[in-house]
């Protein structure tokens, strides 16, 4: 018997999306940041100093879900937010030294997880394939 696409893709991507970061929040509880954490405090050290609603576009999060993960990088202080001038009803968000150091020690440490684990006897060829088939996926569902 055939399996489904929804089992054979639907299932097997969400299965795989589910173990990585399981995976990840395993390896990162000792630096005390979350998967969610880092994707954002990342896209932030990327473009410092923008407001919420383009750092949860950036981030590929919705509003509600980044102002939680802001509270709790601002509580281990590492970011900050101020006033934006040219709109008082929104803050701009900005990278701490402190966040700026968790950044620069989580990057390797992370890109060596993907290398020595997650990707390990992956060739660089299956992996572009790999992601040449997410891109066509996404811009598919994205076109209706």
């Amino acid at each position: 018997m055939k399996m489904s696409r929804d089992e054979s893709i639907g299932l097997y991507t969400s299965h795989t999306v589910k173990n990585i970061i399981r995976f990840l929040t395993f390896h990162l509880k000792e630096f005390d940041v979350t998967p969610e954490q880092w994707t954002v405090l990342k896209r932030l050290a990327e473009q410092d100093g923008i407001s919420q609603k383009e750092l949860a576009m950036k981030s590929e999060k919705d509003q509600p879900t980044v102002t939680r993960i802001l509270d709790i990088l601002e509580r281990k202080e590492l970011i900050y937010k101020q006033r934006n001038l040219d709109d008082r009803r929104s803050f701009l968000i900005f990278i701490s030294e402190k966040g700026m150091a968790a950044k620069d020690e989580l990057s390797p440490f992370i890109e060596g997880l993907y290398e020595e684990t997650i990707l390990k006897g992956i060739s660089e060829e299956n992996l572009e394939v790999y992601k040449s088939v997410l891109a066509q996926m996404n811009e598919n569902i994205t076109r209706k």
